[in-house]
C-alpha cells in the first residue's frame, strides 16, 4: 500500500485526481502561498488552473469543475474548510508564458502538479519583473481591504470549521489578518514580491518588531503548558503591531510606471477570475449537505465589484470591438451586494448572454486589441 500523503499534498493530490475524472483539461494546478503558509487543519488551499487552450464551452467547463469541486469536498468531513471554495482563478499556459498573469500574484504560488520547468520559468519571471503599478495596486489593495477597522473578526465564518473553533479564530487573526498586512507592508517597504506570509514575517522584522514577528509565526503552537491568548486579546495585539508596521511603509510610489503590455494583462486577470464564477456560484447554491456557503455568497460582492471596475477601465470609450465587449461584459456583473438570489440571476443572464460571455472569457493575449 502506498504511503499516504501528509496533509495539503495528499489534498492538492486529490483535487487533481477529481478535475481529471469530470474532464476538466487542467494541465497545471498551483495554489497560492508558499507550503508554509498552510497551517493544518486551518488554512484553506487556493487553487488556480492552467489549461492548455479555452474551452469550447465555458459555461460547461464551470459546470464540470463545479461537480469535480463538489466531490472533493464530499470526501471528508474536514474538507468542508480545506477546500472552502472552487479556484479562484483559471488562466491558459500561454497566458502565464506571455507574462500577463499579474507578478505579484504570480509570485505566492505554489505548484501542486503540473511542469516544474515550466513553473520555475514563470516565477523566477515574476520575481525579476521591474518593480512597477501593478504591484502598488496590488498590495495596497491587501492593506485597504483590512486596515482601519474594516477587519472584522466575527465575518471570519466558522460554520464549516469542525473543531478546535477558539483555535481557528486565533488562526483569522493571524493569517487572514496580521500576516496577510505584514506580507503587503514587506513588499511595499523593499519593493520586492514576497512568495508567502511566513517568509515576510521571517525575513522582514524592521527595528523592534521581532516580538511581534515571533508571536504570530507561533500563534497555532498548542504545546501542553503554553497559555494560549483568547483571539480578541490577539486581535488587540495585531492593531498595535499593525500600527508599528505601516509606520515603515513608505507612501504610494507616483514614479512606479505601468508593466509592460498591462492593458493586456489586466484583462487577462479580469478574465481568469470570471472563467471561475459559475463553477463558485453553482458550488455556492448547491452546496453538499452539512456545508455552509451563506457567508461565501455574501463574499462574491468585492471581487465582482473590482472587476467590473476593472472592465469599465479596459472599455474607455468603446472605441474597438474588444473594449465594447469588455463593456458588454461589465454589464452582466453585479454591482451591489451578492445574494444567493441575486446569483441564480446572474447565472441565468449568463447563460441568456452566453455568446458574450464565451467570447470574453476566450479572448486570446494576442487577440486582444484595446
Amino acid at each position: 500500500m502506498a504511503e499516504a500523503l501528509p496533509l495539503y499534498p495528499g489534498l492538492g493530490a486529490l483535487y487533481e485526481r477529481e478535475l481529471d475524472a469530470h474532464g476538466t483539461g487542467a494541465v497545471m494546478l498551483t495554489h497560492k502561498w508558499q507550503p508554509t503558509d498552510l497551517l493544518a487543519p486551518h488554512s484553506d488551499i487556493d487553487v488556480r488552473v492552467l489549461l492548455p487552450h479555452v474551452p469550447a464551452d465555458w459555461e460547461e467547463w464551470n459546470q464540470s469543475l463545479a461537480a469535480a469541486h463538489t466531490a472533493a469536498v464530499g470526501r471528508d468531513v474536514s474538507h468542508r474548510r480545506l477546500l472552502e471554495h472552487p479556484p479562484g482563478f483559471a488562466f491558459t499556459v500561454a497566458e502565464a508564458d506571455k507574462r500577463l498573469v499579474s507578478a505579484p500574484e504570480l509570485a505566492t504560488w505554489s505548484l501542486i502538479s503540473g511542469s516544474d520547468r515550466d513553473f520555475q520559468r514563470w516565477k523566477s519571471r515574476a520575481q525579476m519583473a521591474p518593480w512597477c503599478e501593478v504591484d502598488e495596486r496590488f498590495y495596497r489593495g491587501i492593506l485597504r481591504a483590512r486596515l482601519d477597522g474594516r477587519y472584522q473578526l466575527d465575518a471570519d465564518s466558522t460554520d464549516n470549521v469542525v473543531e478546535y473553533i477558539a483555535a481557528y479564530k486565533r488562526h483569522c487573526v493571524a493569517w487572514h489578518y496580521l500576516a496577510p498586512c505584514w506580507f503587503a507592508a514587506a513588499a511595499l517597504a523593499t519593493r520586492t514580491r514576497c512568495p508567502g506570509k511566513t517568509a515576510a514575517l521571517t525575513q522582514w522584522r524592521p527595528d523592534c518588531l521581532d516580538g511581534y514577528a515571533e508571536l504570530f509565526l507561533t500563534h497555532a503552537d498548542e504545546r501542553p503548558g503554553l497559555r494560549a491568548r483568547s483571539p480578541r486579546h490577539l486581535l488587540r495585539t495585531a492593531h498595535a503591531a499593525l500600527e508599528a508596521v505601516m509606520r515603515r511603509v513608505p507612501d504610494a510610489d507616483r514614479t512606479a510606471g505601468p508593466a509592460e503590455d498591462h492593458l493586456r494583462s489586466n484583462w487577462v486577470m479580469a478574465a481568469g477570475m470570471l472563467r471561475v464564477r459559475v463553477a463558485r456560484w453553482l458550488y455556492y447554491l448547491d452546496p453538499p449537505p452539512g456545508v455552509a456557503t451563506d457567508y461565501l455568497i455574501q463574499r462574491e460582492a468585492k471581487e465582482l465589484q473590482a472587476t467590473a471596475r476593472s472592465l469599465n477601465g479596459l472599455a474607455a470609450n468603446e472605441a474597438t470591438p474588444d473594449q465594447l465587449l469588455a463593456a458588454r461584459m461589465a454589464a452582466l456583473i453585479p454591482t451591489g451586494p451578492t445574494t444567493a438570489d441575486i446569483l441564480r440571476e446572474t447565472l441565468a443572464l449568463w447563460h441568456r448572454q452566453k455568446s458574450i460571455v464565451q467570447d470574453f472569457l476566450s479572448l486570446t493575449p494576442g487577440d486582444v486589441q484595446i
